[in-house]
């Protein structure tokens, strides 16, 4: 299934954003740390670039990934410092008001010239919807000013709100880009609930998600429903879900619909376990595999 979602406000966020960057010191790109590659917006390290902007990248929701596959991706973003690109990476929860306070100086690290009264640090907040921007933009006011909710892309306009005296903090609409070009991201995204249920079939998401818990952390499956994993596949497990928790339609038949939204939503509020649904490696592997697939297709037009 090949998912694309790309809502009519968010060309108008995109024009607005790329705006926007002229006038700002430093992008904060929050990402989903259980998706960091996948979960990162093509369009705004291209716009960031044009503009030179260095961008500190926060892998929110921290407490519910994979602790080692973290810290590997922290050691590849940080790694990426040099002038052309000018990352840096840090990985926190963007719910706990003592980690939200770590990003102003982190950021003027990266724009050391700015932050004084008469030249204040204007950081604007990016990512694609449903990854905790308006969670960090409450935690760094100490009030509520952003709407946060469990649904993505409920803020639809940016704000810009005083920090401080030396700081500004612009708040940005969730954006997505008009065509994910690998199918493994869409449904990376659809798990990691970035991308809204009308563009996606539940069952098939849920499915794929199976299928990389299978591969990766089975112990996690047996651990919260309860069956050995031995030899199934992502079929097999929302099936089994269904059997153990009940789940039963007409003709008593399992709800398996049911059953791969119980899943989701164990991914989604961290009740599975600490997981990550890709790793570096895993993220150059799609990459290589699908840069050699394009080559084959080539090839066989020749």
């Amino acid at each position: 299934m090949a998912i694309q979602w790309f809502p009519g406000h968010m060309t108008a966020a995109r024009r607005d954003a790329a705006e926007t960057m002229e006038r700002i010191d430093v992008v904060i790109e929050v990402l989903d740390a259980r998706i960091p590659a996948a979960g990162s917006n093509p369009l705004i390290n291209e716009i960031r670039l044009y503009r030179q902007r260095p961008c500190l990248k926060i892998l929110n929701k921290s407490d519910l990934a994979d602790p080692a596959v973290t810290k590997a991706w922290l050691n590849f973003f940080n790694a990426q410092k040099n002038a052309k690109k000018n990352i840096s990476a840090v990985a926190l929860s963007c719910k706990k008001p003592g980690d939200a306070a770590k990003i102003p100086a982190l950021c003027l690290t990266l724009a050391p010239y700015r932050g004084t009264s008469l030249k204040p640090l204007r950081m604007m907040i990016m990512g694609i919807p449903n990854v905790g921007k308006s969670t960090l933009i409450n935690a760094l006011l100490k009030r509520r000013v952003a709407l946060v909710g469990d649904e993505p892309a409920i803020t639809k306009n940016q704000k810009s709100f005083d920090l401080n005296d030396h700081m500004i903090l612009i708040d940005t609409p969730g954006l997505m880009w008009p065509k994910i070009e690998h199918d493994s991201d869409g449904m990376i995204l659809a798990a990691s609930h970035a991308i809204g249920r009308n563009a996606v079939i539940d069952e098939e998401v849920a499915v794929y998600l199976a299928d990389i818990l299978l591969a990766r952390y089975p112990k996690l499956l047996t651990a919260r429903y309860d069956f050995a994993t031995a030899g199934m596949d992502g079929a097999d497990v929302i099936a089994a879900i269904a059997r153990q928790r009940g789940y039963r339609i007409k003709g008593n038949k399992v709800d398996l619909e049911k059953a791969a939204l119980m899943l989701l939503q164990d991914y989604r509020s961290g009740a599975l376990g600490r997981i990550s649904l890709e790793t570096p490696d895993s993220r150059q592997e799609m990459l290589d595999a699908a840069a050699a697939s394009t080559v084959e297709e080539g090839d066989q037009h020749i």
